[in-house]
């Protein structure tokens, strides 16, 4: 039996799109169950409704809806939400294209090592960061230590802290010039992070997956300033993401 695949997206939902489209050419041996997105104006809504998606198939699941007078989202609503569209769905993997809510522990409980984020840079530099943030980082540690080691998108399972969960697949970008605009970085490593899912997909739908232990040393000891300047750096240039 074929694993049914839900994309957890919030923007755009390109990697969902290079998803979806492997899945349906058969590259990729998964059906597609649902494309579930936290925000009811995510362009990748339309895409998946133009890859043939059907509409009760393409799901919004907004946590803003289980935000209390605290401010606080209520985790356990918000978990419960996405856990019935999924159950009806028969998802049996998830992927987390682009996803930006922190994922609920009953969802990551009732799905154990099946959820799997991607993430553009090193984890342990660039960890709970997204968008172009992750390789404006990468720039300026390059920068500022003179080590141009390029950078990475990784593929790691989903617990309940940004960013933490083993590796599971990575693959390097190279950085053409540490002073590039960050913009032009996420330009050349977007196509190796949908290459990436492609094959870790069908890596997973044969059984094969295989944790990662070992790091590329983007910092040496009594660099952690540096760490710390270029997080800085990347939140108000971009505090978007």
């Amino acid at each position: 039996m074929k694993e049914r695949l839900a994309s957890l997206i919030s923007g755009g939902g390109t990697t969902m799109q290079a998803v979806v489209e492997a899945c349906q050419s058969g590259e990729v041996p998964m059906e597609v169950a649902c494309v579930v997105s936290s925000n009811s104006s995510a362009g990748g809504m339309e895409k998946a409704k133009k890859l043939g998606i059907p509409d009760e198939d393409i799901i919004v699941v907004d946590p803003d809806t289980f935000r209390g007078s605290d401010g606080k989202i209520d985790q356990n609503g918000f978990g419960q939400a996405i856990l019935r569209e999924l159950r009806q769905r028969g998802t049996t993997v998830i992927t987390q294209n682009g996803w930006l809510p922190l994922t609920p522990g009953i969802v990551i409980d009732e799905f154990p090592g099946m959820i799997f984020n991607q993430h553009p840079g090193s984890k342990k530099e660039t960890r709970a960061t997204h968008g172009i943030q992750p390789h404006a980082i990468m720039l300026y540690i390059a920068r500022q230590t003179g080590r141009n080691l390029g950078t990475e998108v990784i593929i790691h399972r989903v617990n309940e802290k940004w960013d933490n969960g083993p590796t599971v697949a990575v693959a390097r970008v190279p950085i053409d010039d540490v002073n590039e605009d960050p913009k032009i970085l996420q330009t050349r490593a977007l196509p190796v992070e949908h290459a990436l899912q492609i094959t870790f997909l069908k890596q997973l739908a044969r059984g094969i997956v295989q944790e990662i232990f070992t790091e590329t040393e983007y910092l040496r000891p009594g660099e952690e300033h540096i760490l710390f300047e270029a997080r800085k750096y990347a939140r108000e240039f971009y505090p978007n993401g």
